[in-house]
C-alpha cells in the first residue's frame, strides 16, 4: 500500500526527521567545538574565520562542512532573497534534475539529511521507489529544509562589492538593506555558483551591442527572469542546444507561445555526456593531485565535447506542436526594436516576439566587479599551459588556476601575498579540481576538501597562540586516584 500523506502529515514527519538528524548531531558531537583563537582586524572588530559569498547549494554546504571541522566564526551571505539563491527557484526551468535521485552531497554524510530521507518522510518508501527523478521545486525545498535543520545561517539581500587583501586578512565591502559594512576575514569562499567566476555569456552581436535598453526589452539571457506569458500566441527564438535551451523553449510553449524555434551551430546535438565518466571517488579525491598536463587534457576535452540536453527536456519540447530545431545555423546578428527582434542567421532572417540566449556562463574573473582589485594578479590556466593549447581552448584557458584547497594562486610570486586566503568554490574550480563545486555528485567531496584545507591553514596561522596553551593545559586525569600529584 503506497503512502502519500496530506501536507500536515508530511510536515509532522519532516519535523520528526529533523529531530532524528539532530540526535545524530549529538551522537557525532556536531558541530565541533570552535578551536580557532579570536583575532581583531584593523578596524578593531573581531575578524571572521571565514566569509562565504553565496548562500545557495555550494555556499550552505561549505558552511556546513566548516562547522563539522570546528570552524564556527563564519558568515554566509547572498545577494538574493531566501529561496532565490542560485538557479533552483529562479532560472532553472527544467522539470527534474539531471542527476540521479540517489546522489548525496548537501547532507555531508548525515543519513537523516539525505534527499531520500526527506522524500520518504513525506511520500513513504514506496513513493521513493516510484520516483523517477527529483523535481526541481522539491530540490529547492529540500535544500532550505537542510539549511533550517542544521541550522546554517544565511544572510540574504547582502552583496559583496569589493574583495581585497589587507595584511594578514581579506577585506570585504558589503552592502545590504542596513547599509554598507567593511568586514575582515581570515578566509573568503567564493561560492557564487555558475557565474561565480564570470557572468552569463552573451555573444557579441553587433546590433544588439548598439541597441538601447528600451529596444532590448524582448532579448533575454536564459539566466534572467522571463515572463513567457507576455508572448502568448507569439514566436520565440532560442539560441543554443543545451538543457537550458530546450527548457526555455518548452517553458515558452507551455505558457502559450505559438512557436519556439531553437537554433544550434552544430549539425547535430552532442550525443555523449563525457562528464559522467568523472563520477567516481578516485577522481573526486585525486584529480587535484594530477599534473597540469593531465588535468588540462581531461577537462579541455570534456568541455569541448559539449553536453547533450537531457532526453526528458528534448521529449518535453517534442510534445509541443510549435517546436522546431534549425541545425547548423548559427546566429550572426540580433536586431531588436520596440516591437520585437530580428535574428540574422547564416541562412536566413527571422522575426520573433522575443529571443532567449541560452548560451551559458563565461568564466572570466575580469567580469567579476568585486574582484577588480585583484583579478590581474590571479593565475589562470593560460599562465600555466603552452600558448598553443590556450589558443585551441580559450574558454578553458580563462579558468583560474587553483591550489589543492580551491585557493587562488598568484600569477607572479610575491605579487599578491595572501591571495591563497581566497577560495574559489564555484564553477570556476572545474579545470583545477574537477566538478567538485556545483555539480551534485562531487559536492560532498568538494566541501570536505575545502573545509579541511581552511582548517589546516587556520591551524598554521594560529599555531603560536594554540601552542602557548599546551603547557598550561591541565587535564587532571588521576585526580580521583591516590596517585595524583599536585603541580
Amino acid at each position: 500500500m503506497s503512502f502519500d500523506p496530506k501536507p500536515a502529515a508530511g510536515a509532522a514527519r519532516l519535523a520528526s526527521l529533523a529531530g532524528e538528524a539532530r540526535r545524530d548531531f549529538d551522537r557525532l558531537l556536531f558541530p565541533a567545538p570552535n578551536w580557532v583563537p579570536p583575532a581583531a582586524g584593523p578596524n578593531g572588530r573581531p575578524v571572521l574565520d571565514a566569509l562565504i559569498v553565496g548562500g545557495g547549494m555550494c555556499g550552505q554546504t561549505a558552511a556546513f562542512a566548516l562547522m563539522r571541522e570546528g570552524v564556527r566564526n563564519v558568515r554566509t551571505i547572498d545577494r538574493a532573497p531566501r529561496g532565490r539563491e542560485g538557479p533552483w527557484g529562479t532560472y532553472a526551468r527544467m522539470e527534474t534534475l539531471r542527476s540521479p535521485k540517489h546522489l548525496t552531497g548537501p547532507d555531508i554524510g548525515f543519513p537523516a539529511l539525505t534527499f531520500r530521507a526527506w522524500y520518504e518522510a513525506q511520500h513513504g518508501a514506496e513513493g521513493w521507489q516510484r520516483l523517477y527523478k527529483i523535481a526541481t521545486s522539491d530540490w529547492l525545498d529540500y535544500l532550505l529544509w537542510v539549511r533550517d535543520t542544521v541550522p546554517i545561517a544565511v544572510e540574504n539581500d547582502v552583496e559583496a562589492t569589493s574583495i581585497d587583501l589587507d595584511g594578514a586578512f581579506v577585506r570585504v565591502e558589503l552592502v545590504g538593506a542596513s547599509g554598507s559594512e567593511t568586514v575582515y576575514a581570515r578566509r573568503v569562499v567564493l561560492a557564487g555558483g555558475r557565474d561565480g567566476s564570470g557572468e552569463p555569456f552573451e555573444p557579441p552581436f553587433p546590433s544588439l551591442a548598439r541597441a538601447a535598453l528600451t529596444e532590448r526589452k524582448n532579448v533575454f539571457h536564459s539566466a534572467e527572469d522571463i515572463d513567457f506569458a507576455r508572448f502568448r500566441g507569439g514566436r520565440v527564438g532560442v539560441l543554443g542546444a543545451s538543457a537550458s535551451a530546450f527548457d526555455n523553449a518548452a517553458a515558452a510553449l507551455e505558457a502559450g507561445a505559438a512557436q519556439a524555434l531553437l537554433f544550434s551551430r552544430r549539425a547535430q546535438l552532442p550525443q555523449i555526456n563525457k562528464s559522467k565518466w568523472t563520477v567516481f571517488a578516485g577522481l573526486f579525491h585525486g584529480f587535484a593531485g594530477l599534473d597540469d598536463a593531465r588535468r588540462w587534457d581531461i577537462y579541455s576535452y570534456i568541455l569541448s565535447e559539449g553536453v547533450p540536453p537531457p532526453h526528458e527536456s528534448v521529449l518535453r519540447c517534442d510534445r509541443q506542436a510549435g517546436f522546431a530545431i534549425r541545425f547548423a545555423e548559427p546566429w550572426l546578428d540580433v536586431v531588436p526594436d520596440a516591437a520585437g527582434v530580428d535574428v540574422v542567421t547564416s541562412k536566413a532572417r527571422y522575426r520573433f516576439d522575443a529571443v532567449v540566449l541560452a548560451t551559458g556562463f563565461s568564466v572570466d574573473l575580469a567580469r567579476r566587479p568585486e574582484l577588480a582589485p585583484l583579478h590581474d594578479r590571479i593565475a589562470l590556466w593560460s599562465h600555466r599551459i603552452p600558448a598553443q593549447a590556450s589558443a585551441r581552448h580559450p574558454e578553458c584557458a580563462r579558468f583560474p588556476y587553483l591550489g589543492p584547497g580551491f585557493e587562488l594562486v598568484e600569477r607572479v610570486a610575491g605579487a599578491a601575498p595572501g591571495l591563497g586566503r581566497i577560495h574559489c568554490f564555484n564553477a570556476g574550480a572545474t579545470m583545477s579540481m574537477g566538478a567538485l563545486a556545483g555539480d551534485i555528485p562531487g559536492l560532498g567531496y568538494g566541501a570536505g576538501r575545502l573545509a579541511r584545507s581552511i582548517a589546516a591553514g587556520l591551524l598554521t596561522e594560529s599555531i603560536d597562540t594554540l601552542h602557548a596553551g599546551l603547557e598550561t593545559h591541565d587535564d587532571r586525569e588521576l585526580e580521583p586516584t591516590r596517585y595524583f600529584v599536585k603541580r
